[in-house]
Protein backbone atom coordinates (compact mmCIF):
# COMPACT_ATOMS: atom_id res chain seq x y z
CA UNK A 1 0.00 0.00 0.00
CA UNK A 2 1.28 3.57 -1.11
CA UNK A 3 2.47 5.65 2.02
CA UNK A 4 1.38 9.07 0.29
CA UNK A 5 -2.27 7.85 0.22
CA UNK A 6 -2.78 8.44 4.12
CA UNK A 7 -3.14 12.52 5.27
CA UNK A 8 -1.42 13.57 8.52
CA UNK A 9 2.00 11.51 7.43
CA UNK A 10 3.87 13.48 10.41
CA UNK A 11 1.85 11.50 12.91
CA UNK A 12 1.65 8.27 11.35
CA UNK A 13 5.28 8.04 10.73
CA UNK A 14 5.91 9.29 13.88
CA UNK A 15 4.05 6.75 15.86
CA UNK A 16 5.32 4.03 12.85
CA UNK A 17 8.81 4.71 14.75
CA UNK A 18 7.77 4.53 18.03
CA UNK A 19 5.83 0.95 17.03
CA UNK A 20 5.19 -0.43 13.69
CA UNK A 21 1.92 0.07 12.89
CA UNK A 22 -0.52 -2.04 10.26
CA UNK A 23 -1.99 -0.46 7.51
CA UNK A 24 -4.98 -0.82 8.86
CA UNK A 25 -4.46 1.54 12.03
CA UNK A 26 -2.61 3.96 9.48
CA UNK A 27 -6.00 4.34 7.60
CA UNK A 28 -7.92 4.30 10.90
CA UNK A 29 -5.77 7.27 12.19
CA UNK A 30 -5.33 8.74 8.93
CA UNK A 31 -9.32 9.17 8.52
CA UNK A 32 -9.89 10.44 12.41
CA UNK A 33 -6.59 12.54 13.50
CA UNK A 34 -7.32 16.16 13.38
CA UNK A 35 -5.25 19.56 12.22
CA UNK A 36 -5.06 22.65 14.88
CA UNK A 37 -3.29 25.50 14.85
CA UNK A 38 -2.98 27.49 17.73
CA UNK A 39 -1.68 31.35 18.25
CA UNK A 40 0.89 32.04 20.63
CA UNK A 41 -0.20 32.45 23.78
CA UNK A 42 -3.37 30.26 22.40
CA UNK A 43 -4.84 27.95 25.80
CA UNK A 44 -5.22 24.41 24.48
CA UNK A 45 -7.23 23.66 27.31
CA UNK A 46 -7.70 25.75 30.98
CA UNK A 47 -7.70 24.19 34.24
CA UNK A 48 -11.62 23.58 34.73
CA UNK A 49 -12.35 22.37 31.50
CA UNK A 50 -12.85 18.90 29.43
CA UNK A 51 -10.29 17.85 26.99
CA UNK A 52 -11.18 15.45 24.58
CA UNK A 53 -7.60 15.10 22.43
CA UNK A 54 -4.53 14.13 22.62
CA UNK A 55 -2.44 16.03 20.69
CA UNK A 56 0.96 15.11 18.87
CA UNK A 57 2.90 18.42 18.17
CA UNK A 58 4.11 19.00 14.54
CA UNK A 59 5.58 22.40 15.36
CA UNK A 60 5.87 24.25 18.54
CA UNK A 61 6.00 24.74 22.37
CA UNK A 62 3.69 24.03 25.21
CA UNK A 63 3.86 24.28 28.73
CA UNK A 64 1.37 22.72 31.31
CA UNK A 65 1.07 24.88 34.73
CA UNK A 66 -1.49 25.53 37.52
CA UNK A 67 -2.23 28.49 39.38
CA UNK A 68 -1.36 29.21 43.21
CA UNK A 69 -1.44 31.60 45.28
CA UNK A 70 -1.32 34.48 42.66
CA UNK A 71 1.37 32.51 40.70
CA UNK A 72 1.89 30.46 37.73
CA UNK A 73 3.84 27.24 38.23
CA UNK A 74 5.18 25.72 35.31
CA UNK A 75 4.67 21.63 35.56
CA UNK A 76 6.33 20.49 32.06
CA UNK A 77 6.85 21.65 28.76
CA UNK A 78 6.54 20.01 25.65
CA UNK A 79 7.72 20.50 22.10
CA UNK A 80 7.83 18.94 18.47
CA UNK A 81 7.27 15.20 18.53
CA UNK A 82 6.33 15.37 21.60
CA UNK A 83 2.12 14.18 22.70
CA UNK A 84 0.33 16.46 25.01
CA UNK A 85 -2.84 16.40 27.09
CA UNK A 86 -4.48 17.05 30.35
CA UNK A 87 -3.92 13.90 32.27
CA UNK A 88 -7.35 13.87 34.34
CA UNK A 89 -9.44 15.65 31.34
CA UNK A 90 -8.45 13.47 29.07
CA UNK A 91 -8.28 9.88 30.65
CA UNK A 92 -10.38 10.26 33.32
CA UNK A 93 -13.11 12.63 31.78
CA UNK A 94 -12.48 15.09 34.71
CA UNK A 95 -12.01 18.66 34.67
CA UNK A 96 -8.43 19.29 33.83
CA UNK A 97 -6.31 20.48 36.56
CA UNK A 98 -3.65 22.30 34.93
CA UNK A 99 -3.67 25.29 31.76
CA UNK A 100 -2.03 23.88 28.76
CA UNK A 101 -1.06 26.98 26.58
CA UNK A 102 1.01 27.53 23.72
CA UNK A 103 4.69 29.20 24.06
CA UNK A 104 4.94 29.64 20.08
CA UNK A 105 2.58 29.59 17.19
CA UNK A 106 1.99 25.59 17.61
CA UNK A 107 0.74 23.25 15.32
CA UNK A 108 -0.99 19.62 16.27
CA UNK A 109 -2.39 16.35 14.47
CA UNK A 110 -4.83 15.32 17.30
CA UNK A 111 -6.70 12.41 17.98
CA UNK A 112 -9.83 11.98 20.09
CA UNK A 113 -10.40 9.72 23.38
CA UNK A 114 -13.22 7.75 21.77
CA UNK A 115 -11.11 7.37 18.54
CA UNK A 116 -8.03 6.24 20.27
CA UNK A 117 -10.40 4.24 22.53
CA UNK A 118 -11.52 2.75 19.63
CA UNK A 119 -8.52 2.15 17.85
CA UNK A 120 -7.04 0.03 21.72
CA UNK A 121 -9.66 -2.04 21.58
CA UNK A 122 -9.64 -2.89 17.60
CA UNK A 123 -5.85 -3.23 16.77
CA UNK A 124 -3.37 -4.82 18.50
CA UNK A 125 -0.51 -2.54 17.30
CA UNK A 126 -2.36 0.38 18.64
CA UNK A 127 -2.49 -1.28 22.09
CA UNK A 128 1.18 -2.32 22.29
CA UNK A 129 1.97 1.09 20.94
CA UNK A 130 -0.31 2.92 24.04
CA UNK A 131 1.50 0.68 26.21
CA UNK A 132 4.82 2.03 25.20
CA UNK A 133 3.48 5.45 25.51
CA UNK A 134 2.42 5.05 29.02
CA UNK A 135 5.98 3.47 29.81
CA UNK A 136 7.60 6.47 28.46
CA UNK A 137 5.40 8.85 29.99
CA UNK A 138 6.17 7.52 33.33
CA UNK A 139 9.93 7.56 33.04
CA UNK A 140 9.26 11.03 32.60
CA UNK A 141 7.15 11.66 35.38
CA UNK A 142 9.59 9.94 37.55
CA UNK A 143 12.57 12.02 35.95
CA UNK A 144 10.04 14.96 37.32
CA UNK A 145 9.48 14.13 40.52
CA UNK A 146 13.17 13.75 40.67
CA UNK A 147 14.01 17.29 39.31
CA UNK A 148 11.72 18.33 42.67
CA UNK A 149 13.62 16.82 45.33
CA UNK A 150 17.11 17.78 44.25
CA UNK A 151 17.68 20.62 46.81
CA UNK A 152 20.43 22.98 44.88
CA UNK A 153 19.19 25.45 42.15
CA UNK A 154 22.36 24.52 39.96
CA UNK A 155 22.17 20.96 40.49
CA UNK A 156 18.16 21.06 39.53
CA UNK A 157 19.27 22.97 36.67
CA UNK A 158 22.33 20.72 35.59
CA UNK A 159 19.75 17.69 35.89
CA UNK A 160 17.34 19.63 33.70
CA UNK A 161 20.04 20.05 31.06
CA UNK A 162 20.24 15.56 31.04
CA UNK A 163 16.82 15.05 31.04
CA UNK A 164 14.97 17.24 28.67
CA UNK A 165 15.75 18.17 25.04
CA UNK A 166 17.99 20.90 24.45
CA UNK A 167 15.96 22.73 21.85
CA UNK A 168 13.53 23.61 25.21
CA UNK A 169 16.46 25.50 26.95
CA UNK A 170 16.56 27.68 23.77
CA UNK A 171 13.65 28.05 23.12
CA UNK A 172 11.70 28.32 26.48
CA UNK A 173 11.43 31.70 27.99
CA UNK A 174 13.70 31.80 31.01
CA UNK A 175 10.87 33.36 33.49
CA UNK A 176 9.33 29.60 32.50
CA UNK A 177 12.38 27.89 33.03
CA UNK A 178 12.72 29.10 36.39
CA UNK A 179 9.78 28.03 37.28
CA UNK A 180 9.61 24.66 35.69
CA UNK A 181 12.85 24.52 38.10
CA UNK A 182 11.23 26.48 40.72
CA UNK A 183 14.19 28.88 41.48
CA UNK A 184 14.26 32.70 41.26
CA UNK A 185 14.39 34.17 37.83
CA UNK A 186 17.52 35.84 39.34
CA UNK A 187 19.02 32.61 40.88
CA UNK A 188 18.56 31.18 36.70
CA UNK A 189 20.35 34.06 35.33
CA UNK A 190 23.47 33.68 37.75
CA UNK A 191 23.29 29.90 37.12
CA UNK A 192 23.52 30.73 33.46
CA UNK A 193 26.01 32.96 33.44
CA UNK A 194 28.29 30.75 35.54
CA UNK A 195 27.59 28.40 32.98
CA UNK A 196 28.38 30.13 30.30
CA UNK A 197 31.91 31.11 31.27
CA UNK A 198 32.62 27.60 32.13
CA UNK A 199 32.29 26.43 28.77
CA UNK A 200 34.06 29.57 27.33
Amino acid sequence: MNKNKFNHLFSISLLNAIHPLSNPLKSFLSSRLVSHRFIKGDFIIKSGEFCDYIHIIRKGLIRGYFDYQDKEITTWVSIDSELITSISGFFKKEPAQENIQCLEDTYTESLSFDDMDFAINHFKDMAQLNRILMEHYYMQAESRALLCRIPGAKDRYEYFTKIYNPEIIKRLPKKYLASLLNIRPETLSRILLSSNLISN
